[in-house]
């Protein structure tokens, strides 16, 4: 039977339909619709599809597709037909198609708002999460041509497609009819379905990133005959690092070549096809101009990821970019995901993975920091960095220009990763800062994220980086990644300073530091510096020049039993007697005096830190000392699960010899351990400890070891050093890092109890949208954007129960007598010219005006000083209770999406960039914490006796204004000014409000990747 529809010309082909997305097990998959010209490929793809899966969709035995039938199903109109197909290498692996249908079940098209639903997935590629994806698309493709319902007929026994429908989190409707399951959907997104969207993906991107950081066997393409080389240099680093998998190497330069060769004991093959093996990540090293052929022989053989070490790409110019572009493209048509290109590499120190495939020449120490960076350089100083400071690390990953996996990715991943405590990312450019922002705040939930951002204030992405355009300054950035949890720094040092705390210590309780040490000025900085930051120090404890180890001790053990602090900084500096002696040594027994204070303490919640200067040997004792977090259970190695694949294996650990079908015996000079990190080794080390609800509780912390093979390799972390007791050179350096953990654990306490969003009875949300619609869709409506005049502004805030103080035009002083006569007296004339408004500074307004007399006075010296009155556009505004002027702003970024904003008025303010910032819709925690965040709020608590001003009623300003933009999207930007706010209620002087079309939400739509 033949649709209404097909009786319509076509549409334009919807290439925004288009979109690459992450399936269950980590693969990619491409989601277009179907055109006439894919017959072919629909014939094969049936042909692929099982007896059983063909009876499941069309309710009988059908065994082909008539020519009939491959033209209904290739032929859309892509308004009341549409088809949707999932490929992976230009093939079909899935398809979904929806006909518009009326109330009887009948072919129709619009104002009809239901259609039929169908799927069918190949064999192969069932319960890989292929038609959720098509659901999540079909359905956006469904509101977008005004189809509010699916519904679909399914067979009892197809408990796969029943549960796709079921599990999608839509409003539904279940019957049972004619032997058949009969579903109705409401395709209207709700809580619940986006909750389910989100948590696929998670598991999708996090799973793509654990394939990349867990393979099974490595090749390194592009490593040269001769040692040196970058190819060459990452199959060293594989070998040295003891990569449990296998290792290939490839030179194309070898085709040809008799007989088997190798490279550092490494089978070297021509191509990945000859290898003749499975490959599951390929390490590529070759010119850009050649790696389109290496991404082609790697899709067409099985390879789940690439790491793109070659540079030439965005880097480098638009023919650079071009070349980017195409190969993510290339990429994702074979379904396998990309670290790079320009990339450093990636490292995982999982004792069942061991893997450096990186440029990165000494694997570093195995412990719980996950490190991201798109900076090799960067990466470089920071692995160092935290090498010195005895930190070990999870994994770490330098992601060049990352065109592909990025940032998010690895947040997804190491949100519910159990061997990662706190994440560290070095970050020049946000791609999706919308995405960024609620991964950073679901993470930062468990465990803490530290960024420090790059490329702050040039203006632009560093070259190489696809990002959007935002118009929101870095400052705002910040405060936004506050809100959401982000430990923000400025520099590297910063960085580091921050991780090694968090992974070796737990979260403070609150504010208040003690302070300990045998230099009394070392003492009194501390205590500066700790006022500096916010925190509340204790007086000093002053152990004197005089004090020995045993002191230090004994002072530690009162400080870390003492109620009255949450965390404890400890100076030391070099005693020196009478004969020039040190009587401290080189440090170590300094050390290992504080070590035992801290092992002995009953219940350790505090974090220690020690300030030293010029202590010889103290840092590196430290290092290896025990923290104060409680000690873990066991978490011995597991080896990895299932048996190893064949082909040589890679550097067998010590007193094992390497075996395999592709080389024979030990592989010469690859048996060489993991190399430890300083000290790591130490007889004063302890246990390795667990952490704490404090810093480094992430989700599923301190697991046992894997040892049963299901949670697969790389979920067993390798045994770590004992965590250690940072000590920072400076006390300002440590006071910082620690202020830093009191503002996290501070805001990790909120968020168990998260705020939320008030309703308010009076708010007229129908009616707003009214308005709305009405301004935006009238005759003449520029398409850009209205910004409406004062009626409409006073009608729209009204409608969220915001009132504006009426304002009178007085273009003469008659007509200012006249306003003045409505309203009453005492009244204001102000100047409402662009140049003069909202500048009080610039003598534009007179106050307190009680008589006519007064008022025609203060006219005439106005527009004798200023200018004529149709220059000063003259209003008239009854008078308000005093208080204090604030400002009240909304706008929509099309980056980071709708920001509410909060300030007070004046020069001063705009001068110092006093201004705080939360992301839309605000809670009445978060407005409660944006009026207290500004450095001028002290002005609205009764700064030096004054009387504190209504804050209850500048937060419900504040709340509804969130209300009124988070509703409607197409209020683009809100400024309400000033808002003066009395010791009793507020009064609202001024409002502008501009409405546009509203930006497109890529955030709520189906999941997808960054599109190229």
């Amino acid at each position: 039977m033949q649709s209404a529809s097909d009786q319509l010309p076509e549409h334009d082909y919807p290439d925004h339909w288009e979109a690459d997305v992450v399936l269950r097990d980590g693969g990619t998959a491409r989601i277009r619709p179907i055109t006439a010209d894919d017959a072919d490929r629909l014939v094969s793809f049936y042909e692929q599809v099982s007896d059983e899966s063909k009876y499941y969709r069309f309710f009988a035995p059908y065994p082909r597709l008539s020519a009939k039938d491959v033209h209904r199903f290739t032929h859309h109109d892509f308004v009341d037909r549409v088809g949707l197909a999932a490929t992976v290498g230009g093939e079909f692996i899935a398809t979904v198609r929806y006909d518009r249908i009326d109330d009887r079940g009948l072919p129709a098209s619009a104002p009809a708002d239901e259609a039929e639903v169908a799927f069918l997935v190949q064999d192969a590629h069932q319960g890989r999460g292929v038609a959720s994806a098509l659901l999540e698309h079909i359905a956006a493709v469904a509101r977008e041509r005004d189809i509010r319902r699916f519904a679909a007929e399914v067979l009892p026994a197809n408990n796969k497609m029943i549960k796709v429908f079921t599990d999608a989190g839509y409003t539904q409707k279940r019957s049972f009819e004619d032997g058949a399951v009969r579903l109705h959907l409401d395709l209207e997104p709700t809580d619940r379905s986006l909750a389910v969207q989100r948590a696929r993906e998670q598991r999708a991107e996090a799973r793509s990133v654990q394939r990349l950081l867990t393979p099974r066997s490595v090749a390194v393409v592009g490593a040269g005959r001769a040692p040196g080389g970058v190819g060459r240099t990452v199959l060293r680093n594989l070998l040295g690092a003891g990569y449990t998998g296998c290792v290939y190497a490839v030179n194309a330069a070898l085709a040809g070549n008799g007989g088997p060769v190798a490279f550092d004991g490494v089978p070297a093959h021509p191509s990945v096809a000859a290898i003749g093996e499975p490959v599951d990540l390929a390490i590529v090293a070759v010119p850009a101009e050649r790696v389109p052929e290496v991404v082609a022989d790697c899709g067409e053989h099985g390879v789940q990821g690439l790491v793109v070490l070659s540079a030439g790409y965005a880097e480098s110019g638009a023919d650079g970019r071009e070349r980017q572009r195409q190969l993510v493209r290339q990429a994702r048509s074979y379904g396998m995901r990309i670290i790079g290109p320009n990339a450093f590499g990636i490292i995982n120190t999982a004792a069942d993975v061991r893997l450096n495939a990186s440029l990165a020449p000494q694997t570093p120490a195995a412990g719980r920091i996950g490190l991201f960076t798109q900076s090799g350089a960067i990466g470089i100083a920071l692995l160092a960095g935290l090498h010195r400071r005895g930190a070990g690390l999870s994994s770490f990953i330098s992601a060049g220009n990352r065109a592909d996996v990025s940032g998010n990715d690895f947040l997804q991943h190491w949100y519910d990763d159990p061997g990662t405590d706190v994440v560290l990312l070095y970050l020049e450019s946000i791609g999706n800062p919308r995405k960024f922002t609620r991964l950073a705040r679901r993470t930062a939930a468990v465990k803490p994220v530290v960024v420090v951002k790059g490329a702050r204030h040039s203006g632009s992405a560093p070259p190489g980086h696809r990002v959007p355009v935002t118009r929101i300054p870095h400052a705002t950035v910040s405060a936004l990644l506050r809100q959401a949890g982000v430990i923000r720094v400025d520099t590297v040092t910063e960085l580091v300073d921050a991780g090694v705390l968090l992974a070796a210590q737990p979260l403070p309780a609150g504010p208040r530091v003690a302070i300990l040490g045998n230099s009394e000025s070392l003492g009194l900085l501390t205590y500066d510096a700790c006022l500096t930051e916010g925190l509340r120090p204790l007086r000093p404890l002053d152990l004197t020049t005089a004090a020995e180890p045993a002191d230090f001790r004994d002072a530690l053990v009162a400080a870390l039993a003492d109620e009255t602090s949450d965390a404890v900084v400890v100076n030391a500096i070099p005693w020196v007697g009478e004969n020039g002696a040190t009587e401290f040594g080189d440090g170590e027994v300094l050390a290992a005096s504080l070590r035992e204070a801290v092992a002995s303490a009953q219940a350790p919640t505090k974090p220690v830190v020690v300030v030293h200067v010029e202590m010889g040997g103290l840092a590196e004792a430290l290092a290896v000392a025990t923290s104060t977090r409680p000690t873990a259970p066991g978490r011995g190695a597991a080896a990895a699960p299932g048996s190893r694949p064949t082909g040589l294996p890679a550097a067998p650990g010590p007193g094992t010899a390497g075996t395999g079908t592709a080389g024979t015996g030990t592989v010469p000079g690859a048996a060489s351990a993991v190399p430890a990190s300083t000290g790591s080794a130490s007889a004063l080390s302890a246990p390795a400890p667990a952490p704490t609800s404090g810093a480094g509780a992430g989700a599923g912390a301190g697991a046992s070891a894997v040892g049963d093979g299901d949670a697969g390799p790389g979920s067993a972390p390798a045994p770590v050093p004992p965590a250690t007791i940072p000590s920072y050179p400076a006390a300002e350096r440590a006071v910082r890092a620690l202020a830093e953990a009191v503002r996290y654990g501070q805001w990790r306490r909120q968020a168990a109890e998260p705020g939320r969003v008030p309703e308010y009875e009076d708010i007229d949300e129908a009616g707003a949208a009214a308005l709305i619609e009405r301004v935006l869709g009238g005759d003449g409506a520029d398409p850009r954007g209205v910004t409406l005049d004062t009626a409409q502004a006073g009608e729209l805030l009204a409608r969220y129960g915001i009132a504006v103080l009426p304002t009178l035009p007085a273009p003469t002083p008659d007509a200012a007598v006249a306003a003045a006569g409505r309203l009453g007296y005492p009244v204001a004339l102000k100047t409402t010219a662009p140049h003069l408004r909202h500048r009080p500074d610039l003598g534009g307004v007179r106050l307190d005006l009680a008589s006519e007399e007064q008022l025609r006075t203060a006219y005439a010296e106005l527009t004798e000083v200023l200018g004529k009155p149709e220059e000063l556009l003259p209003v008239v505004q009854t008078m308000v209770p005093r208080g204090v002027d604030t400002v009240v702003r909304s706008a929509i970024d099309p980056a980071v999406g709708a920001v509410l904003s909060f300030g007070l008025a004046g020069a001063a303010s705009e001068l110092l960039g006093d201004t705080a910032h939360r992301l839309v819709p605000a809670t009445d925690r978060d407005v409660a914490d944006l009026v207290r965040s500004l450095r001028t709020a002290p002005l609205l608590f009764g700064w030096r006796g004054s009387a504190p001003v209504d804050t209850p009623a500048l937060e419900e300003v504040l709340l509804r204004v969130s209300r009124l933009v988070d509703d409607h999207p197409e209020v683009v930007a809100v400024s309400l000014e000033p808002v003066v706010v009395a010791a009793r209620g507020l009064s609202v002087l001024g409002a502008t409000v501009r409405l546009a079309p509203p930006p497109p939400r890529t955030d709520l739509g189906p999941r997808s990747l960054p599109s190229y």
